[in-house]
């Protein structure tokens, strides 16, 4: 197998315009690289993607200490190397090296195995391999939208009645586009702009946006006969007021006790029909979590991403108090790939939907579609328009044509 001999890295931008990290495994015969992206909704227990000294201190940590305690190892020693990453690092968040150094060091290796057998990349994660249903942000708000934003950060919609791959990522681009057409309809003097994701930012509460979102989706269904749902990302833990212990609703000028809070949420989700509702609550709170699961039962994925962040540890936890029945995960948001098929692992054993997820910050790296794939996650969160987007799209497209695998069972009940 293919011995790393040399391992780099260089200062690159992501989609929001900030400094990101590309990482370059070097072996005799090739050179791999992996890039990392970066959230702004970001929770608290993720690991740290920089260290104090930016994306420079991180190129520096590699180039002086991480490459002499990787370099020489087997590419496919894949479990060692991450394992390298974190005994170098020597804190429990990334916080010397980086988070987004370590993910990126670490899918650079995957890469670099997956070439030296001459498979792709998903093909070397995994087996038994299906393609995920795409999970795409239609209509954008919190965090990832400037100026009077909706306080509900995402808006999404996922199409569950559909064959192939292509098919169900052709049906969001058509949702999108509706989506469009419906807000112009009732504001038709105002200029249309897209947010971090790609997502629609517009001038509409959170009512008005399920409102248009479900037009859209029933103009697209009319016309392609395709069955599609509603997802929403509340990330609560942005309108979360810690001091009096409530949700701020900065828009709609009202706020909310954790009790008002869940009715609030069983009433949205009874209302629209909702498929998948993430970060319901801020991120401590298992208990609510749980109350919110019970209520809806399997009517609707209840989703955490904070709450969680790829951890196993904390996953488990959710799971003890049977907070969630699906969790986001974000490779970056606990460091290291092995980390990240632990907690998939754990998806998997414990009857828990995982969703594979892009940042708001993104790269055009498509690791991700391969992530996905390979550690057979149904769902893929995965934006809707700009290259960085389309980068995991189309490779899942070109996955779907070259390996000729079959879609995920649906795990939502439609």
């Amino acid at each position: 197998m293919p011995i790393i001999e040399k391992v780099s890295a260089r200062k690159i931008i992501d989609s929001r315009g900030k400094d990101t990290i590309e990482v370059l495994i070097q072996t005799k015969e090739f050179t791999t690289s992996a890039c990392a992206p970066s959230g702004a909704s970001v929770g608290k227990f993720e690991v740290q993607a920089f260290p104090d000294g930016g994306v420079e201190r991180s190129i520096q940590l590699i180039k002086n200490e991480l490459s002499a305690e990787i370099e020489g190892k087997d590419v496919e020693d894949q479990a060692e190397i991450d394992e390298s990453i974190w005994s170098l690092d020597g804190t429990e968040n990334l916080s010397k090296i980086g988070g987004n150094a370590a993910i990126a060091t670490s899918i650079a290796v995957a890469k670099a195995a997956s070439k030296s057998r001459n498979v792709m990349l998903c093909q070397y994660l995994g087996e038994n391999l299906k393609l995920p249903f795409p999970l795409s942000n239609i209509i954008g708000g919190g965090v990832h939208t400037k100026g009077d934003s909706i306080d509900f950060q995402e808006f999404l919609v996922l199409p569950l009645g559909t064959k192939t791959f292509e098919e169900a990522a052709r049906t969001n681009v058509m949702v999108h586009r509706a989506a469009a057409e419906v807000i112009m309809e009732t504001h038709p003097n105002y200029v249309l702009g897209r947010n971090d994701e790609g997502a629609w930012a517009a001038p509409l509460t959170i009512s008005e946006a399920l409102e248009t979102l479900t037009k859209a989706i029933e103009k697209v269904e009319a016309e392609t006969g395709v069955r599609a749902r509603i997802g929403i990302d509340a990330a609560a833990s942005e309108l979360w007021d810690s001091k009096k212990q409530q949700y701020v609703y900065r828009k709609e000028n009202r706020r909310l006790t954790p009790e008002q809070q869940l009715e609030y949420i069983l009433e949205l989700i009874q209302n629209y029909e909702i498929a998948l509702f993430e970060d319901p609550f801020q991120e401590e709170d298992f208990t609510y979590f749980a109350k919110l699961t019970a209520n809806v039962k399997d009517r609707c994925v209840i989703t955490g991403d904070d709450l969680i962040v790829t951890n196993k540890n904390r996953l488990r936890t959710a799971i003890e108090n049977s907070s969630v029945t699906g969790a986001i995960i974000k490779p970056n948001q606990v460091g290291t790939l092995t980390d990240t098929r632990h907690t998939v692992e754990l998806t998997h054993e414990s009857n828990i939907t995982p969703i594979a997820s892009h940042r708001s910050g993104e790269t055009t790296d498509p690791a991700l579609a391969h992530i996905a794939v390979g550690l057979n996650c149904p769902i893929i969160k995965i934006g809707i328009m700009g290259g960085e987007r389309m980068a995991k799209i189309n490779e899942l497209i070109r996955i779907e044509d070259t390996l000729k695998i079959p879609m995920s069972k649906s795990p939502i009940q439609d």
